[in-house]
């Protein structure tokens, strides 16, 4: 994989999309349907983005989070491919099902692509997700495995990790929203022997005042171009496009009471999870 480094821009893109295939009990997008003028204005965001990526001068590490399923989507696809041949993109990720075909993985650098694939058990056949797995690996593409921590999945969980090779890391988000009670000591127990970091995530620290690289050398983009320091923080920091941000950029201490969010807190330089899922590791989420 490219190096990452502090003068890499860590960028976190959000568009339009907010369709999903999948129908997840929990997701508040589970079988939402955009409309195709959405999906056509997405698809033409997504486009003036990659345009401004591969004529930006500095060095890149972009994850796309969108709401719901990108890769069953050409656009994304084709984003991925080309992003992942740009000499300034050291790191081109997505957040995933894995329920589409992966011949394009074909197409892309290896050297750039990751994949931050989440297994869904309602969803997908366990053979069925590790066999997409497979051939990822075969393709020497890099992804890490997901899964919500539903008390009722715990035997898939197993069965997954047990599947997985060493050093093929597999990360479990706790289920949110949930009962306070949900979680006992020993489902803490049992799913941080898998996921060392599960109780950071189920029970982050406070963040208010953290030292975090976001609104500097990383940053949150939506499908207009505007800038936040990360999804979690609404301060206006100007526009992509118009060079307004560039006037604002510089890293400023978390104003939120907490952050609960991997793909917040990762940034963080005051907690010993951020250093842990640095660029020698980058277990989870493998674009920043």
């Amino acid at each position: 994989m490219r190096p990452l480094d502090e003068a890499t821009l860590r960028i976190l893109y959000r568009g339009r999309l907010a369709s999903c295939n999948y129908d997840c009990a929990y997701c508040p997008f589970a079988k939402r349907r955009d409309t195709r003028e959405t999906l056509r204005r997405d698809a033409d965001d997504l486009a003036r983005f990659v345009d401004w990526a591969v004529a930006w001068s500095e060095p890149l590490a972009i994850l796309f989070t969108p709401w719901g399923e990108g890769l069953v989507r050409k656009p994304y696809v084709e984003a991925l491919v080309t992003l992942s041949h740009a000499p300034n993109v050291r790191r081109v990720a997505i957040q995933t099902n894995l329920s589409s075909n992966l011949a394009w993985i074909d197409r892309a650098n290896r050297d750039a692509l990751a994949l931050w694939c989440t297994y869904h058990p309602t969803q997908m056949a366990r053979d069925a997700f590790l066999a997409r797995i497979a051939r990822l690996r075969d393709a020497g593409v890099r992804f890490s495995v997901g899964v919500v921590g539903a008390r009722e999945h715990y035997a898939e969980i197993d069965a997954v990790r047990a599947a997985l090779r060493e050093g093929e890391y597999l990360w479990i988000n706790a289920l949110d929203p949930r009962p306070d009670d949900y979680y006992d000591t020993a489902d803490v127990a049992r799913l941080a022997a898998i996921d060392p970091h599960f109780p950071f995530n189920l029970a982050p620290p406070a963040s208010l005042g953290a030292d975090c690289r976001a609104g500097g050398s990383s940053i949150s983009v939506d499908g207009d171009g505007n800038v936040r320091p990360c999804h979690f923080v609404r301060r206006d920091l100007g526009n992509l496009y118009d060079g307004s941000f560039f006037h604002t950029r510089g890293e400023r201490r978390c104003p939120n009471a907490r952050c609960d969010c991997f793909i917040g807190y990762a940034h963080r330089r005051d907690v010993s999870v951020s250093a842990s899922f640095g660029d020698g590791v980058m277990e989870r989420v493998l674009a920043i």
